[in-house]
């Protein structure tokens, strides 16, 4: 199986060239395709899509990627599943459980940080100087649910520690974080969706789109 990624910025990229291999091991390969932000991604996606359409073969999935940052949940998911229907492609939420799809659309809510902030261990392994102490704060139990911005909420963490006084690097940032994370204790909700989305694409592998699995 192979699976295309269709992420809104780079440091998505970052994340998930780490984060996949521990969720899929070698059961699949996957690429990774970053656009400029939510607005570019949303405008390349109709195009893209609808050429994937007319080549994507049977054993290849799709997964789009975006934070959710201020969208309400269920409107920014219906905008992309129209899109992946629009291009004559089967989405996994527009099937019976069980029954095969090639694309899924996943939110990070409300951004990516929250996944990270979902595996405090990670971080301090990326960035020692944290201290201990963000292990047992109650706001990051949930972190999808922090007030203020996930961002936001990591960048203070870092600061207060030393790093990065002039300005996180995000790119940077994802790709240390990431290497340390374990897709089994992370907090997140939204992260352990799209764990847990991309281990039923590998249990359907072989099954042809149109088909329901044996």
């Amino acid at each position: 199986m192979h699976i295309e990624f269709l992420v809104e910025e780079p440091s998505a990229e970052a994340a998930l060239r780490n984060i996949v291999p521990k969720i899929v091991g070698k059961d699949a390969t996957f690429d990774v395709h970053p656009f400029q932000g939510r607005d570019d991604l949303e405008k390349q996606l109709p195009k893209r899509l609808k050429g994937y359409s007319q080549w994507l073969p049977a054993d290849w999935r799709i997964v789009i990627l975006v934070d959710k940052d201020d969208d309400e949940c269920h409107q920014l998911k219906n905008r992309l599943e129209a899109i992946a229907r629009n291009a004559n492609l089967i989405t996994k939420s527009s099937v019976p459980a069980g029954a095969a799809f090639q694309v899924m659309n996943r939110l990070a809510i409300e951004e990516l940080e929250a996944w990270f902030l979902g595996d405090v261990e990670a971080i301090r392994k990326a960035y020692p100087r944290i201290s201990a102490s963000l292990t047992h704060k109650a706001k990051y139990r949930n972190p999808d649910a922090v007030r203020g911005g996930t961002k936001e909420a990591l960048h203070r963490e870092l600061n207060r520690a030393g790093y990065h006084p002039s300005g996180v690097p995000p790119i940077d940032t994802a790709r240390k974080i990431s290497a340390h994370m374990d897709p089994e204790r992370n907090m997140s909700k939204s992260f352990q969706v799209f764990r847990d989305g991309l281990r039923e694409l590998i249990r359907m592998n072989g099954c042809s789109p149109l088909q329901s699995p044996r």
